[in-house]
């Protein structure tokens, strides 16, 4: 990743071939989901005080996944937002078949 990426589609084909060890993606499809879940809790008790904890959960889950399993360095350093659309991307592939576990 020298080199600047250019578009979303390009930048979601380098971040599959750095999410391919299968724990790693497990790990990023359950913090993905339990701030899904997490948004759906805080906003039915009306605890908008406590939103600081979703990208915790998030990147909690998927740090773990990157220094323990993969052994490299999230991309969210250097592309936040094509990082975390990709990590939404990557969760509704999952559920769709359409992506590995």
């Amino acid at each position: 990743m020298s080199e600047r990426i250019k578009s979303f589609n390009e930048f979601y084909q380098f971040y599959l071939t750095e999410h391919s060890n299968t724990t790693s993606r497990r790990l990023h499809f359950i913090g993905t989901a339990l701030v899904f879940i997490e948004a759906i809790c805080l906003t039915y008790f009306d605890a908008w005080n406590l939103w600081y904890i979703l990208p915790i959960t998030g990147y909690f889950f998927a740090w773990v996944g990157h220094f323990f399993f993969e052994k490299n360095k999230p991309a969210t350093f250097k592309y936040p937002l094509w990082s975390l659309a990709s990590d939404f991307r990557l969760f509704f592939e999952i559920l769709g078949g359409k992506q590995k576990m």
